[in-house]
């Protein structure tokens, strides 16, 4: 059976070859419109570019690198299951590295010479870099930055407005009656960006509903875990005057603090309510069902792709740009003490 060709692609959309070389390759501007005949044409056609040609051609290696904190952490996980299929759509293979947070070997990767590793271009959350040690890389490599961090225009940053997010969590827990509300998960050093905002958003809730801030209910952790946030939520507990509701930096921080409230024979919502962020899958089956922030994860990795393809494809420096993507609150049992469908 003859192999599909970027000619018969072509004469089905009904546009030049070199217009699908563009939309395959990322170069050029393209329509909205013609992209949209053009991937039609490919998905029924089965078409896959000859990456191999690609590269000998362009001397490339056809593949990006997605550098992230921690495997194990299930918002990183699911984020790749965006990245590697959207990548792989225009030709590219992906490599994946973590990094522990390990400030030295997040330095390497996005240092000077950084390209004898054999990738083309790198999609990077870090966590051991500070915004300043972003600034110093190699001018050359393609990069996109995921989470906290705003780009010094060398380079694209997609996130969610973590600000709005957090306010939109306390929110929650205020507009359903709780009024003393603690936070699990602040990181006040240098590298903890994604934290510090989240705590931005706790106080801007409190100044949004005429409620001071208890400073002694912000809690820190070293991770976003389920075991930092069972400590943080056992030394709650054992105040005086505990929480009646908790908005937990992550997920699995949140699960971390039911299972503390459980093990004090209390109730989730009923005792403490409690609302996590990133919406893994694990929430969605825990019992209770975890309240959550949930980021447009597929709108994430699909941004970061876009970007890094035409970043790599650019023969010139392109301006950095913002990129933000949608959020939403979805409230399930551990505030709404009910079941729900979402």
């Amino acid at each position: 059976m003859r192999q599909t060709t970027l000619r018969d692609v072509a004469e089905l959309a009904g546009v030049s070859p070199r217009t699908v070389s563009n939309v395959v390759n990322g170069y050029a501007r393209v329509t909205d419109a013609t992209r949209e005949k053009v991937e039609r044409a490919i998905a029924q056609l089965g078409y896959r570019p000859n990456v191999l040609a690609r590269n000998l051609a362009t001397g490339r290696s056809g593949q990006i690198v997605v550098v992230v904190p921690y495997l194990d952490t299930p918002y990183f996980a699911e984020l790749l299951q965006g990245i590697i299929p959207a990548a792989r759509k225009l030709g590219y293979n992906v490599l994946v590295d973590q990094t522990d947070g390990d400030r030295d070997h997040e330095g390497e990767l996005i240092g000077r010479g950084s390209r004898r590793f054999l990738f083309d271009g790198m999609i990077f959350s870090p966590l051991g870099l500070s915004q300043e040690d972003l600034s110093v890389r190699d001018p050359d490599l393609p990069l996109v930055v995921l989470g906290e961090r705003s780009s010094d225009g060398t380079f694209d940053h997609v996130g969610i407005d973590d600000v709005a997010a957090s306010t939109d969590a306390v929110s929650h827990l205020f507009s359903i009656g709780r009024r003393r509300i603690a936070a699990i998960g602040d990181q006040p050093y240098p590298t903890g960006e994604a934290a510090q905002l989240r705590t931005q958003g706790y106080r801007a809730a409190h100044a949004l509903f005429g409620r001071p801030v208890d400073e002694s209910l912000i809690i820190s952790t070293a991770r976003f875990n389920r075991a930092d946030g069972a400590t943080a939520m056992a030394a709650l507990l054992d105040r005086a005057d505990p929480p009646d509701a908790v908005f937990c930096y992550s997920d699995l921080v949140a699960s971390g603090a039911i299972h503390a409230i459980h093990q004090r024979g209390l109730r989730v919502p009923e005792d403490v309510a409690i609302i996590g962020y990133d919406d893994i899958e694990d929430g969605r089956y825990s019992s209770p069902t975890i309240s959550t922030i949930q980021p447009d994860k597929k709108a994430i990795a699909q941004m970061a792709v876009d970007r890094l393809v035409k970043r790599i494809a650019s023969p010139s420096p392109v301006p950095g740009v913002e990129l933000r993507a949608e959020h939403r609150l979805i409230a399930r049992e551990s505030t709404l003490g009910v079941a729900t469908s979402s």
